[in-house]
C-alpha cells in the first residue's frame, strides 16, 4: 500500500473516531478537517501525528491531553477492525496533547517492494480530471536570461513535473511580452547601436539596454543587407526592422537557453499576438455587461473592490490605450476558455500587490479565486569568491543564466536554485556548488546514487531478484531508519502540492541521502550471508529509486558513476 493511501484510511478514520465517538459537530470537523495529519520534526514522534486535540481544546472545553488520550484509546479500538490493522504498529501520545502513529515493519516492507519492483517509475498516481495552467518565466525578450529569471525556470519547471507526476494535466507556457514601451526601448537601442556602427557620434540614453548583446544585435544587421536596415538605416522603417530583429534573435537565445536548461514549454503565449486580436476588447466588455465596469474621469474603471481589491483599477485610460490589468484579464479569460481548471502563475517579488486585482479579475469573470495561484519567486543573489554579484539589467553587468549554466553545471544550478523556500531570498554560492564534496548538497546526493549503482553492479545479483529478498530480516537501526525515510517520499510530494513550492523536496533528497550514508557507514552489504546481502541490496535498490525519481522531478541527472 502506498503512504499516500496508507494516510488518507488515517485521515478517514480518524475523522470517523471524532464525528462518532467524539461527537465532534460537523461546523467543527470542517475547520480542522484540512489538516488532520502532519509529520513530526522528531523521529521519536512516530511517522505521522495528529494535533487535532491542541485544535479541539478550545471548542470542547477539555484539556487537550484528555482529549488526546481518549482519542487514542478509541482509535486503538478502531484500529484492528480496520484496512490499517496491519499498517500501525502503535499510537502514542506526546507533549500537550499530540498523537502519533508508527508505521509497522511490515507496512514499510510491503512499501519497499512496491518501490523496487520492475517498472517505469517506483511510484504511480491515477490521472486527475483537473487541466492544470503554469505559467511562468515569462521575461521580456529584451535580453538573455538572469539569474532572476533562472530560479523562475527552475521553479516552474520543477513544480510542473511533480504535478504531473502526482497526476495532473499540466501545460506549461510561457507568456512573451513582445508588445509595449519596452519592445520599443529595446528596438531604439538597436537602432542607436546600429548609427553608431556606421560611424554616426550618438549620445546612449540611460534609461536604453546597453549591453554588448544589443551591439551584437546591431552588427548582425549590418551583416545582412537582406534586411535592408544597413543601406537605409535612417529610414521610417529601420526602427520597426531594429524591433523586429530584436525580439526574434532574443527569442530564439531564451528560447536556447531554456532548452539547455532543461526547461520545456507546451505553449508560446504572444502578447503581442493578443494586442492584434480584440480579445482585450471582449473581455472589457464581458465585463462590462456583468455590471463591473464603469466609466470615470474619461477613463474605463474595473470594479474591483466588490472582489476584495483596496481600490478600483484603471483598464483602459483616458487616452484610449489600456493599463497593464487589461491584457492581462483577457489572458486570464482566454486561459480559462481554452479548457483549464487552475491557473499557477510564477512571478518575481515586484508583481505582489498586483495579487489583488487579478484575483478581484478571475472572480469577474465567474470563476472562483481558487482557480487561480500565484507563487511569488524572490529573487537570487550570486556571489562569486565573496563578491555579490551586480545584477543590472539594462547597463548590461549582470551574470545571465547561461554563465551560471557554464560555471557550475546544469545539475548544480538547477538543484541550488530550489534549495531554498521560493519565497525566501536565495544566495547562491558559485563556488560550493562547484565543490565535489559533501558540502555540495547536489554532489552528495548524487554520490549516494553512484555509490549504490556500484554496490548493486559489483554485487553479482540480478536486480530482478531482489524483490524477493526477505525484508523481514531488515532490523537494525540504521536499515529500519532508511526504510523510514524512504517511506516519506510520498508525502513531500504532497507537501510540494499543497504549497507548490519544489523547496521541501531538495530537503528530503539530502535527509534521505544522510541516511543511506550513515547506513552504509556501519553495516556492510555484500557480506557472505546470501540472504542477508540479498536483503541488503534490496534495501539499497529501493533508496536508489526514489534518489534517481526525486532528482528526475527537480530536472536533475542521477549518475550511475562518478
Amino acid at each position: 500500500m502506498s503512504r499516500d493511501l496508507l494516510e488518507g484510511l488515517l485521515a478517514q478514520l480518524l475523522e470517523k473516531v471524532l464525528r462518532e465517538r467524539l461527537r465532534l459537530p460537523s461546523e467543527a470537523l470542517a475547520k480542522i478537517k484540512p489538516c488532520l495529519l502532519e509529520v513530526p520534526k522528531e523521529e521519536a514522534f512516530g511517522d505521522i501525528s495528529t494535533s487535532v486535540a491542541l485544535k479541539l481544546a478550545s471548542i470542547l472545553k477539555r484539556a487537550p491531553r484528555e482529549i488526546a488520550q481518549e482519542l487514542a484509546a478509541c482509535l486503538n479500538q478502531e484500529i484492528p477492525r480496520s484496512d490499517l490493522s496491519d499498517l500501525i504498529e502503535k499510537i502514542d501520545i506526546a507533549g500537550a496533547g499530540f498523537v502519533n502513529f508508527h508505521f509497522s515493519r511490515e507496512y514499510l516492507y510491503s512499501l519497499l517492494k512496491e518501490i523496487t519492483r520492475p517498472k517505469d517509475s517506483p511510484l504511480s498516481y491515477p490521472k486527475k480530471q483537473k487541466k492544470v495552467l503554469v505559467e511562468f518565466v515569462s521575461a521580456n525578450p529584451t535580453g538573455p536570461l538572469s539569474v532572476a529569471h533562472g530560479r523562475q525556470a527552475v521553479v516552474g519547471d520543477a513544480l510542473s513535473n511533480i504535478l504531473e507526476f502526482l497526476g495532473y494535466d499540466v501545460t506549461r507556457e510561457y507568456y512573451l511580452n513582445d508588445w509595449g514601451n519596452q519592445i520599443n526601448i529595446l528596438g531604439n537601442s538597436i537602432y542607436l547601436r546600429l548609427k553608431e556602427l556606421q560611424g554616426e557620434k550618438i549620445e546612449f540614453p540611460e534609461d536604453h539596454y546597453q549591453g554588448e548583446y544589443i551591439i551584437d544585435l546591431a552588427r548582425e544587421l549590418l551583416g545582412a543587407p537582406e534586411a535592408g536596415v544597413a543601406a537605409r538605416f535612417i529610414a521610417p522603417t529601420a526602427l520597426e526592422d531594429c524591433r523586429q530583429h530584436g525580439v526574434k534573435r532574443i527569442l530564439e537565445i531564451i528560447r536556447a537557453e531554456l532548452k539547455d536548461f532543461r526547461v520545456r514549454f507546451d505553449s508560446w503565449f504572444s502578447q503581442a499576438e493578443l494586442e492584434k486580436s480584440g480579445d482585450i476588447d471582449t473581455a472589457i466588455s464581458f465585463l462590462k455587461e456583468k455590471g463591473f465596469i464603469y466609466q470615470q474621469e474619461g477613463a474605463t474603471w474595473f470594479s474591483s473592490t466588490k472582489f476584495g481589491d483596496d481600490k478600483d483599477r484603471v483598464v483602459v485610460k483616458s487616452d484610449g490605450s489600456y493599463t497593464y490589468l487589461a491584457p492581462d484579464i483577457a489572458y486570464h479569460q482566454d486561459k480559462f476558455k481554452r479548457g483549464y481548471d487552475w491557473l499557477i502563475n510564477l512571478w518575481g517579488p515586484d508583481h505582489h500587490g498586483y495579487i489583488p486585482r487579478l484575483k478581484a479579475a478571475v472572480e469577474a469573470l465567474g470563476r472562483p479565486r481558487s482557480a487561480l495561484d500565484v507563487i511569488i519567486v524572490q529573487l537570487a543573489t550570486l556571489h562569486k569568491e565573496g563578491q555579490v554579484v551586480s545584477m543590472s539589467t539594462r547597463k548590461g553587468e549582470y551574470i545571465t543564466l547561461r554563465e551560471v549554466m557554464d560555471e557550475v553545471g546544469v545539475d548544480a544550478a538547477r538543484y541550488f536554485f530550489v534549495m531554498r523556500k521560493t519565497d525566501s531570498h536565495l544566495d547562491f554560492d558559485l563556488e560550493l556548488a562547484k565543490k565535489q564534496s559533501s558540502e555540495n548538497p547536489v554532489y552528495y546526493i548524487q554520490y549516494a546514487h553512484a555509490r549504490i549503482s556500484n554496490i548493486l553492479a559489483n554485487s553479482g545479483v540480478p536486480l530482478d531478484q531482489l524483490p524477493e529478498a526477505d525484508a523481514t530480516l531488515l532490523k537494525e537501526k540504521e536499515e529500519l531508519e532508511l526504510l523510514k525515510r524512504i517511506a516519506k517520499f510520498e508525502h513531500n510530494l504532497k507537501v510540494v502540492e499543497l504549497q507548490l513550492d519544489p523547496y521541501c523536496l531538495t530537503v528530503y533528497l539530502q535527509e534521505l541521502a544522510e541516511s543511506f550514508h550513515r547506513f552504509y557507514d556501519v553495516h556492510r552489504v555484500l557480506v557472505d550471508d546470501t540472504c542477508l546481502k540479498n536483503s541488503r541490496l534490496y534495501l539499497i535498490l529501493g533508496c536508489k529509486n526514489i534518489i534517481s525519481l526525486g532528482l528526475k522531478l527537480l530536472g536533475v541527472q542521477a549518475p550511475e558513476k562518478m
